[in-house]
């Protein structure tokens, strides 16, 4: 479980709330609700992908985020330029674990940029603020 105090840090930048397990799912039900989660599976996908070691799972990873959320049509597919979707398109025959990082820093910065300021003014988040402040209230105060 996360503190009212990391709870409140999460308003200091997206990379604390993908950082949190409570966090995330938190900006993860919100980006549901705005029909985006796509986003941040797309983030979360890369990441898994950077820590590959082995050459054959590079390569297949690197196929099932390309069919997921990069061809067109794909069924979460992400909102990024031509030409970073062509460059992916061009390389994904050869995948390296950098192939992405153009895709995920667009991505991350549309998250920091206009999902996470509406998440931090959302019902979620004001929510989860409230349920922490609760609990550290209740643990202070167990005579009330």
């Amino acid at each position: 479980r996360s503190s009212a105090g990391e709870t409140m840090a999460w308003s200091e930048s997206v990379d604390t709330v993908l950082a949190n397990k409570e966090g995330l799912a938190a900006f993860r039900t919100f980006l549901k609700s705005e029909f985006s989660e796509e986003n941040v599976e797309f983030w979360l996908a890369c990441e898994d992908f950077k820590k590959t070691k082995s050459s054959t799972k590079i390569a297949s990873k690197a196929r099932k985020i390309y069919s997921d959320f990069i061809e067109a049509d794909a069924p979460k597919e992400i909102n990024i330029d031509f030409h970073t979707k062509n460059d992916i398109c061009e390389n994904i025959s050869e995948p390296t674990l950098s192939c992405f990082d153009a895709a995920q820093r667009s991505i991350y910065s549309l998250m920091a940029k206009d999902s996470f300021p509406r998440f931090l003014r959302s019902e979620v988040y004001r929510e989860l603020v409230k349920n922490h402040q609760d609990r550290n209230q209740k643990r202070w105060l167990p005579f009330l």
